[in-house]
């Protein structure tokens, strides 16, 4: 579980990155839960745009997708969600670490 400043963390590394995978009308296929994988093993944050019609189905997509995926939600506005899963062979991002100081 992501205490609050290493969400804030995520976030802030988040912000930048672009939505790497795209949930349409077709909802948690088998193809987007390898896409979801493939992601997770290579990059740890991620984020997902899920094209659903109401506010419901997207929490239920995206409640699907954390169940699935054993991923955490960092944060959600809208359409997309920042998600975080730490890869426990090459970990990548260590959600502890504050911002850098370019001195």
């Amino acid at each position: 579980m992501l205490s609050e400043p290493q969400k804030r963390n995520l976030r802030r590394l988040g912000h930048r990155l672009r939505p790497v995978v795209i949930l349409g009308q077709a909802g948690l296929s088998a193809g987007v839960r390898a896409e979801l994988e493939r992601a997770f093993a290579d990059h740890e944050l991620v984020k997902v745009r899920i094209n659903a019609a109401d506010r419901a189905a997207r929490a239920a997509l995206l409640a699907a997708i954390l169940e699935a995926t054993r991923a955490e939600l960092v944060q959600r506005i809208g359409h997309v969600a920042l998600l975080y899963r730490r890869n426990p062979e090459r970990p990548r991002i260590d959600p502890d670490a504050g911002p850098r100081s370019h001195s």
